[in-house]
């Protein structure tokens, strides 16, 4: 097959992955690729080359498949890298194309525009896969074994360098039919042990990951079989639905949750690594009797001892479990109902008036709808436990935990899945670092409802220094009009200030088919029983005096 150029090329692997939509920004280091994208997909030009990688990391999670993403050469590279560091954490799949100079005065040195030192050292730092197109005739190669790499669990972005001058070339291209990539399966020694443990539970506990997105059905059985209560990381909500009776959610280190574990029998985990902001910094006891399902074998035993690990994909070996599964004592399965009840109260109680946006945010959106959520006191605390979730690909959110990533996110999540309505929660801190990004809302116009949680800097830090210090420092910060700023970028805005205020305003913006500011006046609103801080440990100090 010959194309044009590169562009041409690009669009027909773009269209053999099922990406219909491209996000970057347009350098003279990839025109040819956007305008090819521009004329025979759409192109959404983003502000900041970070925020093209967030928007194509959420637009292949909330469609369960990969992302991409444009960028130029050199520091429109280095912009997207923080971006790149959280599709790395999240295992989740981008295909990042970056331009390069011209191919003969790759790695020269000599200062040519947009040139960086060791460009691909620098993207293979912060990605699962990096190469370079290095001739007209090899680009469609390079292009589907970067995919091929994103795509394979456990997954990540992989970024690709094309110089200009290989981009406007003519090209030669043969696809390449590649054999499924093998998924270990545990011998079944590893089996019987696992099973034969599994048979013994009377008190079972099942904690669901990321990785059990890949085994929703399977799960779901698993629940029903065992009577089983469901703890999840933050990655593995919506597994199973979230209004399931046996879920307890992303509480497991609740004294409530905490209890509960203390006297299960058994623990079956899987596809979790234990993060430490989910463990507690890995001080939650879990049983002795645990089985670890998981793809990755770095991953287990890591955190915690097991006595049946088992490599392999998620469904198919619980698939394998599943015969070996008996029912618990039904006592227990009414105390994981109790559980469930008593979390969810205790931390709706807590958050005071900010249990009206949560409960006005879930009353507004049905059932499918994607929610993603920044790096923010309303997500931390209920963002990313109370509201619930009942499907992995609407829950999305930085796992890596770096700020400001938020929006991006919501924009690509909302333009991956046009029919359904999404809502971002930010604070005004996080939304501060991609301001420019409102233009991209406003230009592209998506189903989009943004709430920003305004408390005037980053409330969370401020929360910790009035906690642990006698001062404050780096967090109080000078915040926008909203509403001037909504105006100024053509969106439509709104305001919440009082409990009541949010439904009636919640439900207006979600109706609407277009996106809506609303901002959450905290000061007005009313403050949270308990300031909330992040569970991690302070070494050395002591709360203030």
């Amino acid at each position: 097959m010959r194309y044009d150029n590169g562009g041409d090329l690009l669009v027909a692997v773009l269209r053999e992955l099922g990406i219909d939509t491209v996000f970057g920004i347009v350098s003279v280091h990839n025109l040819p690729l956007v305008e090819a994208v521009d004329r025979e997909l759409r192109f959404v030009p983003v502000r900041h080359e970070a925020s093209a990688v967030n928007a194509a990391d959420a637009y292949g999670r909330a469609r369960g498949t990969i992302g991409c993403a444009l960028t130029s050469t050199g520091t429109g590279a280095g912009n997207a890298a923080g971006s790149l560091i959280e599709a790395l954490s999240a295992g989740t799949s981008v295909l990042h194309i970056t331009g390069q100079v011209e191919s003969e005065f790759l790695g020269s040195g000599r200062g040519f525009i947009h040139e960086t030192k060791d460009q691909l050292g620098m993207l293979t730092a912060v990605s699962a896969h990096a190469a370079t197109v290095r001739s007209a005739g090899e680009a469609g190669r390079v292009l589907r074994e970067a995919a091929r790499a994103a795509l394979t669990a456990p997954g990540g972005p992989a970024s690709v360098e094309w110089p200009i001058d290989l981009q406007y070339a003519a090209q030669t291209d043969t696809p390449v039919e590649y054999a499924p990539t093998p998924v270990p399966r545990p011998d079944d020694s590893e089996l019987d042990t696992a099973a034969r443990l599994l048979a013994t539970a009377r008190r079972p506990v099942i904690w669901a990951g990321g990785g059990a997105g890949r085994a929703r059905a399977e799960l779901a059985e698993l629940l029903t079989a065992t009577g089983a209560g469901l703890l999840t990381s933050n990655s593995g909500r919506g597994s199973v639905p979230e209004d399931h009776p046996q879920v307890i959610g992303n509480f497991a280190t609740t004294p409530a949750a905490r209890a509960l574990l203390a006297d299960a029998d058994v623990l079956l985990t899987v596809g979790t690594h234990f993060r430490s902001n989910e463990t507690a910094d890995y001080t939650l006891e879990l049983p002795a009797a645990h089985i670890q399902i998981d793809l990755d074998a770095a991953a287990l035993g890591r955190v915690y001892p097991v006595q049946g690990a088992l490599q392999g994909d998620a469904a198919a070996v619980l698939a394998e479990l599943l015969p070996h599964a008996r029912a618990a004592e039904p006592a227990w399965t009414n105390r994981v109902a109790a559980v469930r009840a008593k979390v969810r109260a205790t931390l709706h109680d807590s958050i005071g008036p900010q249990a009206a946006v949560c409960d006005a945010i879930r009353a507004a959106l049905p059932r499918r709808a994607v929610v993603a959520r920044d790096v923010t006191i309303p997500s931390s605390s209920w963002g990313n436990r109370l509201l619930e979730m009942y499907d992995p690909r609407d829950n999305v959110f930085p796992r890596g935990g770096g700020i400001g990533q938020g929006l991006g996110m919501g924009i690509g999540a909302a333009l991956a899945r046009p029919e359904d309505p999404a809502v971002v929660l930010a604070g005004d801190g996080g939304l501060a670092v991609h301001l420019g990004e409102l233009l991209t809302l406003a230009q592209e116009w998506p189903r989009l409802t943004l709430l920003v949680f305004n408390d005037g800097g980053y409330g969370v830090l401020r929360n910790m220094q009035d906690r642990y210090s006698e001062r404050r420092s780096g967090v109080d910060l000078v915040t926008p009009d909203f509403e001037q700023l909504a105006g100024a970028c053509g969106l439509p805005y709104l305001r919440i200030s009082t409990a009541e205020d949010a439904r009636p305003l919640i439900a207006e913006a979600v109706a609407s088919d277009g996106p809506t500011l609303v901002e959450v006046d905290l000061a007005a609103l009313g403050p949270m029983k308990n300031p909330f801080t992040p569970p991690v440990r302070i070494p050395g100090l002591s709360p203030a005096q």
